[in-house]
């Protein structure tokens, strides 16, 4: 890459991810908020649950002075209750839906960017509900006020390792996003590096199929050897032990992205 990475991308960081004691919506979101908005490499946050209107309000005075992008990523409530968009089950996926348009609701009270992070728990679920579930959740009028426009992203998970969800594979992630971008043009797929191999994917053939939809990316760590601490989706560290990721593959990733921008 020649050009520093601001050229092509804004770099962000999952807040909830960064500290997980605040993955379920508690405290203590406004000291740690307050420790990624003081911090100059990053232009960007993505929040995920904040249950107390009190903290809500703490956090949007933070970084209503940081001048930061802000993303809600709403796979904190949705994994945490084990909640289900696309469920077999009408009334299981009405409450996913629920607790999803709740989220964004409380959401919008900090959210300026436009950008909408959530991910599906699409166990035993058919690809035709995860579509339908998707458009009710669109349907439903949910939108993030900000200077460009509403967006909705989806993120691809793995499909047979760890939390085994139903969009995962690049190939069927692209079908479905084509699927949901004819009734909604701003919907689009987030990529993870870190579930990179539990797809059995390289960066390369996954980004090409991508490409039209992509329009997020996260970096991270994994294994895939469940003989190895760590076996899973636990966001690991670069470095970690038997784990898939590292510089090059953060480089290979990033590389493709930056052309992808170009």
């Amino acid at each position: 890459m020649e050009k520093h990475w601001s050229h092509f991308c804004t770099l962000s960081v999952v807040h909830f991810m960064a500290y997980q004691e605040c993955l379920g919506g508690d405290e203590p979101i406004v000291e740690t908020v307050s420790q990624i908005a003081a911090d100059p490499f990053f232009d960007a946050i993505e929040i995920g649950w904040i249950k107390d209107p009190d903290t809500r309000a703490a956090t949007k005075a933070v970084l209503d002075t940081s001048h930061m992008q802000i993303g809600h990523a709403a796979q904190s409530a949705l994994l945490r209750q084990q909640l289900n968009l696309n469920s077999f089950n009408g009334a299981k996926r009405s409450k996913a839906v629920g607790q999803l348009k709740a989220n964004i609701d409380k959401a919008a009270e900090i959210v300026r960017s436009g950008l909408l992070f959530y991910r599906q728990r699409l166990r035993r679920c058919s690809s035709s509900r995860s579509v339908g579930g998707t458009r009710q959740f669109r349907q439903g009028g949910v939108r993030l006020r900000c200077r460009q426009r509403h967006r909705t992203h989806l993120r691809n998970l793995h499909r047979v390792i760890d939390k085994k969800c139903l969009i995962g594979p690049s190939d069927s992630a692209a079908d479905f996003a084509q699927a949901i971008r004819v009734n909604y043009p701003d919907f689009g797929l987030l990529y993870d590096l870190s579930h990179q191999p539990l797809l059995f994917e390289q960066s390369e053939p996954a980004l090409t199929l991508l490409q039209d939809h992509l329009v997020h990316a996260h970096v991270g760590n994994c294994v895939v050897d469940p003989n190895t601490p760590g076996y899973g989706d636990l966001h690991l560290r670069f470095g970690w032990p038997g784990g898939c990721n590292d510089v090059d593959e953060l480089v290979e990733l990033s590389a493709r992205c930056s052309r992808l921008a170009t």
